[in-house]
Formats: C-alpha cells, sequence, structure tokens
C-alpha cells in the first residue's frame, strides 16, 4: 500500500481497544480514530484529571482506566478491573505509554525508571491480560532509539552500572520489539490467535521531549530544544499512523513492524520495516521473558 493512511482503517464498531498512555500524544490521537471509527476505547491513564479530560475529547465510547505503569500494584488493580469491564474481551491492546530522558529515578518497585515503565510494566499488563487478549491485536509502541546501545540484561535496572540516560532509554526500546517478537513467538506455538505487532512513529512532535526537559532543568537550551522538536518533527497525527496501522491492519502477522517511510524512518506515512536483528534473537528473548517475569513476579499463563 503506497501511502496508509487513517481512511485505511477499516471499521471499528463493536471491538473494544485498551491504550495505555492514551490520555495524550499518540495515544490520544489513537484513540481518538479509533473511537471515531467506533471502537470502544478504555483509556489507561495515570492522572485521573488528565485521564477524564481526554475521555471527553475524544468522545464516543471512551472511558477511563487509572493506571500507573511504573507501580505494579497499579498494573494488577487495572488489569483486574479491565477484564471485569471488557468480559474478558480486548480486540486491540496498544502498548502505548513511556517515558523518555528522565533523570535517574527508581519506580515504586525499584527498576529504573525507563525500563520499569516502558517495558516491564508493560509486560506485566500484557501477561495479565491474556485471558482477555488470546485473539486480540497487540500492539507494541517502541521507538527508533531502538537501533541505539543494546540490552544489558545483566544490570537492566543500572544498579552496579553508571547511569545513561540516553542507553536506558535505548535498551528499554528494544526491549520492546524484543517482547513484541517473543509474545508472538510464545503466542503461536500455544495455538493462540493472538498477533503480536508493532511500530515507531519516527521523529514525531509529542510531549515527551517536553517532559524530558523539564525534568532536566536544561533552561534556555532546554526551551529551544523543545520547540524545534515542535517545529520540524512531523504532526502526532503522523506519527500516529504506523501504530494504528499495526493495530487495524487485516491480515498482518505477529512481527509485522511498523514506521515511517520517508528520511531513514524519521518522518512520512507508515510502511512495513523490520526492527533490528537483535530482536530476533530467540536466546535473548526468552532470556528477556524469563528475567522480566523474575522482576515482576507475574507469571506468564498461556
Amino acid at each position: 500500500m503506497a501511502n496508509w493512511s487513517e481512511a485505511d482503517i477499516p471499521d471499528q464498531t463493536g471491538r473494544t481497544a485498551l491504550i495505555t498512555g492514551a490520555n495524550s500524544g499518540l495515544g490520544l490521537r489513537s484513540a481518538k480514530v479509533l473511537a471515531g471509527m467506533g471502537a470502544r476505547v478504555l483509556v489507561a491513564a495515570r492522572d485521573t484529571e488528565r485521564g477524564n479530560s481526554a475521555v471527553a475529547e475524544i468522545g464516543g465510547k471512551a472511558e477511563l482506566v487509572e493506571l500507573d505503569l511504573a507501580d505494579l500494584a497499579s498494573v494488577r488493580k487495572a488489569a483486574t478491573e479491565i477484564r471485569e469491564r471488557t468480559g474478558d474481551k480486548l480486540d486491540i491492546l496498544m502498548n502505548n505509554a513511556g517515558v523518555m530522558g528522565t533523570p535517574f529515578t527508581r519506580t515504586t518497585d525499584g527498576f529504573e525508571m525507563q525500563f520499569g515503565v516502558n517495558h516491564l510494566g508493560h509486560a506485566a499488563l500484557t501477561w495479565l491480560l491474556m485471558p482477555a487478549i488470546k485473539d486480540a491485536r497487540v500492539v507494541t509502541v517502541s521507538s527508533h532509539a531502538a537501533k541505539g546501545p543494546g540490552l544489558n540484561l545483566d544490570d537492566p535496572n543500572f544498579e552496579r552500572r553508571r547511569y545513561s540516560i540516553a542507553a536506558s532509554y535505548a535498551q528499554s526500546k528494544l526491549a520492546n520489539v524484543i517482547f513484541m517478537i517473543e509474545l508472538g513467538r510464545r503466542a503461536k506455538a500455544a495455538g493462540l490467535g493472538l498477533v503480536s505487532t508493532g511500530g515507531h512513529p519516527g521523529m514525531a512532535a509529542t510531549n515527551l521531549v517536553g517532559n524530558s526537559v523539564r525534568q532536566r532543568d536544561l533552561g534556555a537550551v532546554g526551551k529551544v530544544l523543545d520547540w524545534g522538536m515542535m517545529r520540524f518533527c512531523q504532526p502526532v497525527t503522523l506519527g500516529a499512523l504506523p501504530q494504528l496501522r499495526a493495530a487495524t491492519e487485516p491480515g498482518l502477522r505477529s512481527g509485522d513492524y511498523f514506521g515511517p517511510k520517508w528520511a531513514m524512518e524519521l518522518w512520512g506515512p507508515p510502511e512495513k520495516t523490520r526492527p533490528r536483528a537483535a530482536a530476533f534473537n530467540e536466546e535473548l528473548g526468552r532470556r528477556l521473558w524469563d528475567l522480566s517475569a523474575e522482576l515482576t513476579g507475574v507469571t506468564p499463563d498461556f
């Protein structure tokens, strides 16, 4: 398909989608589009005030689920609520929420924040929702940064090595695509109808950069960076297209992954691309899967 757009999304009436981080940025845009196509959309957000504002903005069949991916107790509570509300039937799980460029901080459970939220929180949520997503499309939203430094499974939470903002973010997004592939591999082996896809937005003008700038207190330099991102990156309407295509295009298979078409996958309509080779390493996938289960205390049950 030459230039896939929102117009190519089939009718979503009767379908239920859960989108993490749907109160802003790519998640909010995805929620608006899916709701506009008739889907019931569960807006998973940490901040209930912003979440309720998003629900009002989305309209349609949107409803709020309180979820803090930096707190496993919140993840467990949200998963139980989602299963009850949906009768164990989700059609789309879009693991979209994320943090970027945070100073060294830890989650409630002691994980490094970027790895803990971007990967571990989503892994736990996905596993806890397994009874509801056996036949769903599970979409993992990663980043171009996944092509950066590798994944250190011996010290993913920077307990012994020196913390690096960039390395931490890159490893969390690489973990996303490794998890995407491993989830599809295991679902297929278990004979489930679950299809695990993903995508990345390229350079999109979301609030991730602004949040990072504010947390790091970069002063005037930060303001210039924030302005530059908003001025020269593609708009959220384009940035959300890869994950929307991964969520809605009929006939996709596990492992199908989308990114912007032009400028080295930084801008443009979504096309199928390929994550870095490490994503397909079965040993690495097994190790990440097992370590994530150990750290979160969630046992993946297919």
